[in-house]
This record gives structure tokens, C-alpha cells and sequence, in this order.
């Protein structure tokens, strides 16, 4: 057992310093939750402070990574690793691997998905040169993505970096690229859903046309709820609102721009009017006819909100049948 208690020891030492998760072999009174090691046959236990759902998790990471701490596992190179890491292979061990032995930063942190129109290797090597160095993370994923994995800081927002690259990549290369931006996770363990988060956004934005070349995961939070839906639910959606020819509104390009400009104009008619470099009146005929063909006046929020769950049904559905 004294053996046993020194090599936990060791492991425990080692996990504390790579994630801050601090275990003790020795209660401590208060509110924590046990953590079993179960080693060559024998078992101890430890403490960890706190309790409930997150505590338990944290436990649980710490099970298995006590178990696999002397597991040979032969480990890809470092850019194979981190492209396994971004696509959830192997979990969050495979990620505590990645950061024991490449030490990338430390915090929370979010990953961005870069699709560039042409010269891939060049935005690559040029995305790297705009990282904080020997902190944030870039690889190419195929031949089309590079994926990077930013820690948060204080002075620039994610928006905000993600822009900076766009206007980096364009300046520098005249590459045009769409960057799709996850939300932030609290550790480096969890990158591989902000990543994924980050790829939907790219998709999204294309499925929509989108204008402009960054986009959050946020912006597309209500479409993914929906797109998660069965589509036999989402056709008994979309019959409820008995509409007769949703393809002379959805369908049609010129109306579909204006309803998503004045949408974005806050319902202000001047200001969709001037983003569209199209006269009030035409405006105002278009808004009528949607009224006329969909029975909602987008003019009022409420209406506005429920243009917005429709269109994005439609489109839905008609990518459903392109996939089919």
C-alpha cells in the first residue's frame, strides 16, 4: 500500500500542476467528493473539494487519468494530436495528453474554423504569425480548414479576432475567407465543442448567404435548436402557419433580402432603405406583399420574431431535400 500511496502521489502532483485539480489522499471536512483509485489490484481513496455535478466530472477525469497515468500509448505528432483533440477523439485524456506535453495556454479558451478561397499553406503560415506564440494553437485540418484555438484574454474580443484574421488574410494574401467562431469553454479539455461549434457556424452562414465573413455560433443558436428537430416535426411547424406559396416569399431572392435587411435594420424601414440602396416605397411594397402572401406584418416585433422561425424552417427543409 506504500508503494501504491507514493506512485498516486506522484501522479497527483503531476495532475495538479497541468490542470490546477487538486486531490488530497486524506479528508478534509468539509464539502468534497471522493475520488477512487483502483491500481494493481488495490484501491485507495482521495478528496476533492466541492460537490454536485461538475465535482463529480472532475472526479471522474481524475479516476481515469490516475488508472491510464503509465499507459504506453504511442502518441501521434503534435499536429495529428491537436486535429484529434479538435474532433473529440480519444476525450478529454487525449486532450490532458496534448497539454502535458506541449503546455499551450492555460484558461478558458474558444476555437475558430477558417475556410480560405485559395493559397491554404499560406494562410496557414500566416495565421500563425498573428497567434500569441507558444499559446494559441493553429493547424490545417484538410485541404480546404485550419482550425485555431485561441485562450481569452482582456483586450480583444472573439469577434474581434476573428476579424483581425479575415483583414490579415485579405491584406496580406488577397485570400477571402468565411471564419465560423465556438464559444468559449472553461479548459482546454473541452476545445472539441467549441470546434464544432465553430464548423456549424461556417455551414450555417453559407446555407443562409449570409452577408460578411465572420460569424459566432451564437448568431446561429435558434437554427441548430431547429436543424436538431425531426422533420416531420418541422413540417407540422410550418403547416401551422398556412401559409399558401411559401416559395413566392422564401424563394424569391430579392424579397428574402429585403425581409433579412430590414430585419437586421431593428425594423427601421430608413435604415434597410439606405443598406439596400433601394427606394422607400419599394421597401414598403415588398413588406406589403410578404404581409399579403405570409399573414405576418414584419413591421411588428412579434410578427418580425415569427418571420424569422419560418424562414428559417423553410430553409431547413429545402436543404433536407437538396440532401436527399
Amino acid at each position: 500500500m506504500g508503494n501504491l500511496q507514493t506512485q498516486i502521489k506522484r501522479i497527483l502532483r503531476d495532475v495538479r500542476e497541468k490542470t490546477g485539480i487538486h486531490v488530497r489522499l486524506a479528508p478534509g471536512g468539509g464539502e468534497e467528493t471522493r475520488v477512487l483509485f483502483n491500481c494493481g489490484g488495490e484501491t485507495l481513496e482521495g478528496y476533492l473539494d466541492g460537490t454536485g455535478a461538475e465535482a463529480e466530472r472532475t472526479a471522474r477525469l481524475v479516476e481515469y487519468l490516475v488508472e491510464n497515468a503509465d499507459a504506453h500509448m504511442l502518441l501521434p505528432d503534435k499536429e495529428e494530436h491537436l486535429k484529434a483533440v479538435l474532433l473529440g477523439e480519444g476525450g478529454a485524456w487525449y486532450a490532458f495528453r496534448f497539454s502535458a506535453k506541449y503546455a499551450p495556454g492555460e484558461g478558458s479558451c474558444f476555437a475558430l474554423d477558417i475556410v480560405p478561397d485559395k493559397r491554404l499553406a499560406e494562410a496557414c503560415e500566416l495565421v500563425r504569425t498573428c497567434l500569441a506564440e507558444g499559446r494559441d494553437l493553429a493547424v490545417r485540418m484538410d485541404r480546404t480548414r485550419i482550425a485555431v484555438v485561441r485562450f481569452s484574454d482582456d483586450e480583444q474580443s472573439a469577434y474581434e479576432f476573428g476579424q483581425f484574421l479575415w483583414q490579415s488574410l485579405y491584406e496580406e494574401l488577397g485570400v477571402r475567407a468565411s471564419i465560423g467562431i465556438g464559444c468559449d469553454v472553461a479548459a482546454f479539455t473541452e476545445i472539441a465543442q467549441s470546434y464544432s461549434q465553430a464548423v456549424t457556424a461556417v455551414r450555417m452562414s453559407a446555407m443562409f448567404h449570409d452577408a460578411g465573413e465572420v460569424h459566432s455560433y451564437r448568431e446561429y443558436l435558434l437554427v441548430k435548436m431547429l436543424e436538431d428537430v425531426p422533420r416531420s416535426r418541422l413540417e407540422a411547424y410550418v403547416a401551422q402557419f398556412r401559409v399558401g406559396n411559401m416559395d413566392e416569399v422564401f424563394g424569391d431572392e430579392e424579397i428574402a433580402e429585403t425581409a433579412e435587411a430590414f430585419l437586421d435594420s431593428s425594423l427601421n424601414v430608413s435604415e434597410a432603405s439606405r443598406k439596400l440602396f433601394m427606394h422607400r416605397n419599394t421597401l414598403m411594397y415588398r413588406l406589403d406583399k410578404i404581409e399579403r402572401v405570409t399573414g405576418l406584418n414584419i413591421r411588428k416585433f412579434s410578427d418580425a420574431v415569427t418571420f424569422r422561425i419560418l424562414s428559417v424552417l423553410y430553409r431547413l427543409l429545402r436543404q433536407e431535400r437538396r440532401d436527399v
